[in-house]
């Protein structure tokens, strides 16, 4: 039984992974846009800005989505205890992330920050996963 908790719990986190790295990679290239844009980009530098932004915004809320899952899987395990995730940062941050920015600067300190949060977060499932694959 222990076993079968621990597969889910693994495939959970592997899932969560995934969708960081995307959000990883759709944050870097809005960062790029966000760069051209800062130092003088046009119209449609400011369109593909904010389509790269909005990439980047479902990416992290399918992040999102996938931690909580992992979260729950990992309460299936009985080492809980020992293998906490704590997300509530990282499911908060995505809430004021794309919250009316008006100056090209905020949006890149945004994003920046964004991105800290994503690699984060991507760092502690690795960690996580590393030590299910051990257990189990």
């Amino acid at each position: 039984m222990m076993e079968k908790e621990v597969r889910e719990a693994v495939a959970a986190g592997e899932r969560a992974l995934a969708s960081l790295r995307a959000a990883a990679r759709e944050l870097s290239k809005a960062r790029n846009w966000g760069l051209v844009d800062m130092f003088g980009g046009g119209l449609l530098t400011s369109i593909m800005k904010h389509s790269k932004i909005s990439n980047a915004s479902s990416c992290m809320d399918a992040a999102r989505n996938d931690l909580r899952v992992f979260e729950k899987e990992l309460r299936d395990v009985a080492v809980y205890r020992e293998l906490r995730i704590e997300i509530g940062d990282f499911l908060t941050f995505a809430d004021f992330f794309f919250d009316n920015f008006l100056v090209d600067f905020m949006v890149q300190s945004k994003i920046t920050e964004a991105g800290r949060q994503v690699e984060q977060a991507t760092l502690r499932v690795e960690q996580l996963l590393q030590q299910l694959r051990s257990i189990g």
